[in-house]
């Protein structure tokens, strides 16, 4: 996470002397507010931005340019991962409230729950408890594996062999209950999409950092048929700078096809590594350019 935020508040409008001052002063203010943010403390952004010596709407105006989302939206985030490494080491939920920040244990489960996709009893390491159900298949560019949760498809991969897949699910979700499913409609429409016989619609169990899923986010807005490099994302999300925190959050996307990471390519045009093989890369890249000509 800090990473992310170094990245992102790197870069200046201009350079030069008075703009490299007032870059490493905002660099400064954003970092110390993401500290405080983080604090299991109440911390309101009024009272963070008085700290770092800024106006309320000048700190929110400035946090959500640079990182992409308000101070509070980070601070949920942040308390929400605590909340669910908490779990990991204490032995009750009532324990975990409190170590996590949360104020009440109504907030820790509006929290844990809306940004983890799970409730706290179950949002720990690998998610104990929680069924993921899984289905096999055969396509065009191999073996096919899709999972999900009652919220939606967490998981899509591609394999050589049908034995790889279900490692690489538990490997995800090592705590999980996996439940081999007969093939379902989601099946079939993500075989659809692969194969470019059919759209898909269909609800997704995404997880991931707040910045990792606005990546995504702008990914699955990439038209069929077209590409965008590192760099674009980088400048459409407003960090321009964060190239390689782009370039990570494709790296971790699990969902082939359905988070089309296929679509991002190098400046120079080239395939940059796709976790399923390039090969599949450029077939996907292909197929969805001939169905766009025609």
């Amino acid at each position: 996470m800090h990473e992310e935020i170094e990245a992102t508040i790197e870069h200046g409008e201009r350079r030069g002397p008075a703009s490299e001052s007032v870059r490493d002063t905002m660099a400064e203010a954003l970092v110390e507010g993401c500290r405080l943010l983080s604090s299991e403390e109440p911390a309101h952004t009024r009272d963070v931005a008085r700290v770092v010596g800024l106006s309320g709407s000048y700190f929110q105006r400035c946090f959500k340019k640079h990182l992409g989302v308000t101070p509070q939206q980070y601070r949920r985030r942040i308390l929400a991962e605590r909340g669910r490494d908490a779990l990991r080491t204490t032995d009750s939920v009532t324990q975990s409230v409190y170590e996590a920040g949360y104020s009440s244990s109504s907030r820790f489960y509006e929290g844990v729950g809306q940004e983890l996709g799970m409730k706290p009893s179950v949002a720990l390491a690998g998610g104990p408890g929680e069924v993921i159900h899984y289905a096999l298949a055969h396509c065009s560019l191999g073996h096919l594996m899709i999972a999900w949760t009652r919220r939606g498809v967490c998981e899509v991969g591609f394999a050589d062999s049908p034995g790889e897949l279900v490692p690489q699910l538990k490997r995800h979700f090592p705590k999980a209950k996996l439940d081999a499913s007969d093939p379902a409609e989601w099946v079939e429409a993500v075989i659809g999409a692969v194969e470019m016989t059919s759209s898909v619609d269909i609800p997704l169990d995404i997880r991931g950092t707040a910045f990792q899923e606005r990546v995504w986010q702008e990914l699955r807005a990439i038209p069929a048929g077209e590409t965008r490099t590192y760099s674009e994302i980088a400048s459409v999300l407003g960090q321009p700078s964060a190239v390689r925190a782009v370039a990570r959050a494709c790296a971790t996307n699990s969902l082939a096809v359905l988070v089309p990471c296929h679509r991002v390519i190098r400046k120079d045009g080239s395939l940059a590594g796709y976790r399923w093989g390039v090969e599949r890369k450029r077939e996907l890249l292909l197929r969805e350019a001939r169905k766009r000509s025609r």
